[in-house]
């Protein structure tokens, strides 16, 4: 028996059911809340896509969450002690992301914005435009999500530079690492792309300071977390001049509430949450197999496993 768990409060999602119920034939795929309570104990590893605290703590043998969301930053403060946290890693979310961080890009790029604006104001105007080899893009966030994007936009034409926290090599993109290294990708970035994820270390890591290192009339695009990017010193930036836009997939609160300053600010593209959606049908894959090697030989997704000290 394999529990599928999602917060009461939550409106169930009955495709992703269907789909780990197709993955994962041999086992019992049943939704937490239409288990007996005598026979949670039998339970050792379960499928979760947004768990509460309580619907975790009534299995007392659980030992493996397989989640599928990529980030784990909701997850984590729910569970218990002892039990492993596996994220879900999807190449199919990888190409959806790398396509969602080009097509937003291009947008920039191609000063879409500009054009928007000049519409607005019925005026006819070209600008020069600029090669894409000419335009230089840094992600901050080398991870499996950052490592395609970066080779995608490479892949385009474009100047493409990465920071991670620890060394990495990819092929066509300039990598960076450290704090300092982490200076050196902004100085030279007329696009910034966020893709960390939410842990103590990222909070307001792009603030003044990161913002300030910037080239004048950069744009930044971030489809991290929300919580990385500091609301009010990207204002002020974007009031300044100093930064030209701002594409905004994730924010601190969700959804971005009505009265915040985002939604009217003209340099601003407010988007809800939609850069790198689950796939139900390949996570569901992935998410089965994770479950089959452990219900089987007992193994660990380790390329998946949270390590709870980082958050990720």
């Amino acid at each position: 028996m394999v529990p599928y768990i999602r917060r009461t409060d939550w409106p169930p999602h009955v495709e992703l059911i269907e789909h780990l119920r197709s993955a994962l034939p041999e086992a019992d795929v049943v939704v937490h809340g239409d288990i007996e309570a005598e026979r949670l104990s039998e339970v050792t590893v379960a499928i979760v896509d947004g768990p509460s605290a309580e619907q975790l703590a009534s299995m007392p043998n659980l030992a493996l969450i397989q989640s599928t969301w990529a980030g784990v930053e909701k997850i984590l403060p729910v569970v218990p002690d002892g039990i492993a946290v596996a994220r879900m890693i999807d190449p199919q979310l990888g190409a959806t992301m790398a396509e969602a961080v080009l097509a937003w890009t291009l947008y920039l790029h191609r000063e879409m914005p500009r054009y928007a604006r000049q519409q607005r104001e019925r005026t006819w105007r070209m600008h020069p435009m600029v090669k894409a080899a000419q335009r230089r893009v840094g992600i901050v966030g080398l991870g499996s999500l950052g490592a395609r994007a970066a080779t995608t936009l490479a892949e385009q034409g474009f100047d493409v530079a990465g920071w991670s926290r620890s060394s990495k090599s990819i092929d066509g993109v300039a990598c960076f690492d450290g704090d300092d290294g982490l200076e050196d990708l902004l100085n030279r970035s007329d696009i910034v792309v966020n893709l960390l994820p939410d842990t103590p270390a990222t909070v307001g890591l792009l603030g003044d300071a990161a913002f300030a290192a910037m080239p004048a009339g950069g744009s930044i695009i971030n489809f991290g977390r929300g919580p990385t990017i500091d609301d009010d010193a990207l204002l002020a930036a974007l009031d300044a001049g100093h930064l030209d836009h701002a594409v905004l997939d994730v924010f601190d609160v969700e959804p971005l509430p009505r009265e915040h300053a985002f939604w009217t600010h003209e340099s601003v593209t407010v988007l809800p949450h939609i850069s790198g959606p689950t796939s139900t049908d390949t996570a569901a894959v992935i998410a089965a197999e994770n479950v089959r090697r452990f219900l089987e030989i007992g193994e660990l997704p380790t390329d998946a496993i949270v390590d709870r000290t980082r958050g990720y």
